[in-house]
């Protein structure tokens, strides 16, 4: 759920044999071949083909169209649950595997209660962040081990990585959520990703208006504000970073009502 709280522990690393219609050739030479693809990092093409098929440039999904087309897309959450990252990957690597499996697992959640108006109508009525959610259901497997979209977010992505641009990146299935990309995250296009998506997020006006005197932002900047402000930063220095209009450290900050309406086309 994109609110903080508690850390949850990290999975354990697990080394499992990498399919070959998912992962990616080995390079190594001949007498490592076996070991290289057993620790070969995910191929994500599979998500990135139906990100572009029902994903529009608003970020906006075609559930309806998704929910009669599944056979792909249930074989690449298979394949995610059985090769989860290990000590061999890169920082790049483990990074892009979290956030596609946060927001695949995020639409596989979607699309078995579609129809549906908000992604937290899921589930009790009366929702208990971290115990109740549809965030905190531990609906997947990941390396044989139970999982939520919680553990995801604040159990690794935040816990193991201190990049706060993951916030840019999550999607909650919500209006009010950063722009779904209909494209797939890469080791080799994280950072441009992540960058991109920043801009995105701080330069669409019904998310955040940031402004001089007053600006009025998500509140991802209030239920983060830990994140933003680690590291000698602030809040307004990050919004600077990607926002076109330029906040200071005496600007009065509000935040804007969160949607919490299905990101649907």
């Amino acid at each position: 759920m994109k609110i903080p709280a508690l850390y949850f522990s990290c999975i354990a690393a697990a080394v499992v044999a990498v399919l070959p219609s998912f992962s990616r050739p080995a390079t190594s030479a001949p007498h490592s071949a076996a070991r290289a693809v057993a620790t070969a990092p995910v191929d994500h093409s599979t998500f990135d083909k139906l990100l572009k098929k029902y994903v529009n440039a608003q970020g906006l999904v075609n559930y309806k169209g998704w929910k009669t087309d599944q056979a792909a897309f249930n074989q690449y959450l298979q394949f995610l649950s059985k090769n989860p990252p290990t000590a061999t990957w890169s920082k790049a690597e483990q990074m892009a595997y979290w956030i596609n499996a946060y927001n695949a697992y995020t639409i596989r959640l979607v699309l078995d209660h579609y129809p549906l108006q908000s992604i937290k109508d899921i589930g009790t009525k009366i929702q208990i962040p971290f115990v109740t959610t549809p965030w905190a259901s531990k609906f997947f497997s990941i390396g044989g081990t139970k999982m939520s979209l919680d553990n995801i977010e604040h159990g690794t992505l935040r816990k193991k990585f201190n990049d706060p641009r993951i916030h840019f990146a999550l999607v909650c299935a919500s209006i009010s959520c950063p722009r779904l990309r209909n494209e797939a995250y890469t080791a080799a296009k994280l950072d441009s990703q992540l960058e991109d998506q920043g801009r995105d997020f701080l330069r669409d006006p019904t998310k955040n208006k940031p402004g001089k005197a007053t600006a009025q932002l998500s509140k991802y900047f209030d239920w983060y504000k830990g994140d933003w402000t680690e590291n000698g930063q602030t809040v307004a220095s990050w919004v600077n970073k990607y926002a076109t209009t330029k906040m200071d450290n005496a600007t009065q900050i509000s935040y804007l009502d969160y949607n919490w309406s299905l990101n649907a086309q």
